[in-house]
């Protein structure tokens, strides 16, 4: 008699599989810096209410250099001010706070999707995988910029938007990374064994063959985590990330790139961020690879 999926269990069973994944990061020093930058960013989103020396939003000073006090009260502006007077610290702080919610959300979203399609197409196969390789194949047929823009500029520009876009262009990449995994874990024994008891095809690729299939799929998580925070400052970049005035490290390089010579930390700054968070989660990918390969 088949079995229905157990969802919770299925759920907590992964998650704490995935937990334990990343304990072994402790055995690599790139992962645990790595983990360290990634655990700085969200210490300071967490704290940004407390840690703002001010409102990212007010008009303050307008071109105030690095480390100038504020004439008109108390108060250091440690990386300068923006052209509207904006302390840029305080954007610095409450912007990690946008890149760390909507990039581990739309990598989940698109994670979600692109494993769902994978699955399915790995091991039922015939005409579904035909089908699903078939669109995931005239996505990635086009530049992953172009597909962004076009989704934005038709739905408009949101936070839910921007996970939509990420999810439309990011899942067929996954799904078929996925497939390609579940096509070779498809003929283990433990997966004859379940098919004899008679379990459901759902339960099959969910609980015998998915948490399998994690340590290539965490890896490509964390390398997907910073394209997708590449992603969301180039979106911001280019005027199609949230809307102002909220602060978007992307948005921020935008609004000052005519006046990155005269004021380089507008700029640099922003840059700097992107690029830190960036690095964060490659070093991670690279140390769970680099402990996979040990084992």
């Amino acid at each position: 008699m088949a079995h229905s999926v157990d969802t919770r269990g299925t759920v907590s069973s992964t998650l704490w599989r995935v937990f334990g994944s990343f304990k072994l990061l402790r055995e690599s020093w790139v992962g645990m810096i790595g983990t360290g930058i990634i655990v700085f960013w969200a210490v300071v989103a967490v704290l940004a209410p407390l840690i703002a020396p001010f409102e990212p939003n007010a008009t303050l000073q307008p071109f105030a250099r690095p480390f100038s006090d504020y004439a008109a009260g108390d108060g250091v502006f440690w990386l300068g001010t923006d052209h509207l007077g904006r302390d840029i610290l305080s954007r610095i702080i409450w912007g990690s706070r946008t890149v760390l919610f909507y990039a581990p959300l739309a990598t989940a979203s698109a994670y979600l999707v692109g494993i769902l399609m994978g699955v399915a197409a790995g091991y039922f196969r015939g005409r579904i995988d035909e089908f699903l390789s078939f669109l995931a194949n005239v996505i990635l047929s086009f530049p992953v910029l172009v597909l962004y823009i076009l989704v934005i500029t038709t739905i408009g520009s949101s936070g839910i938007n921007i996970i939509i876009a990420i999810t439309f262009a990011s899942a067929p990449g996954i799904m078929r990374i996925v497939r390609g995994l579940v096509l070779d874990l498809r003929n283990r024994d433990y997966v004859a064994a379940a098919q004899t008891r008679g379990e459901s095809p759902w339960y099959i690729m969910l609980v015998e063959i998915l948490p399998n299939a994690r340590g290539p799929l965490i890896v490509d998580a964390c390398l997907r985590l910073g394209y997708v925070v590449i992603t969301i400052g180039v979106l911001g970049f280019l005027g199609l990330g949230l809307p102002p005035p909220d602060p978007d490290w992307g948005g921020m390089i935008n609004e000052t790139r005519s006046m990155a010579l005269a004021f380089p930390s507008m700029t640099v700054i922003p840059c700097i961020a992107i690029s830190s968070l960036v690095l964060g989660f490659n070093l991670i990918a690279d140390g769970l690879r680099e402990i996979s390969m040990r084992d």
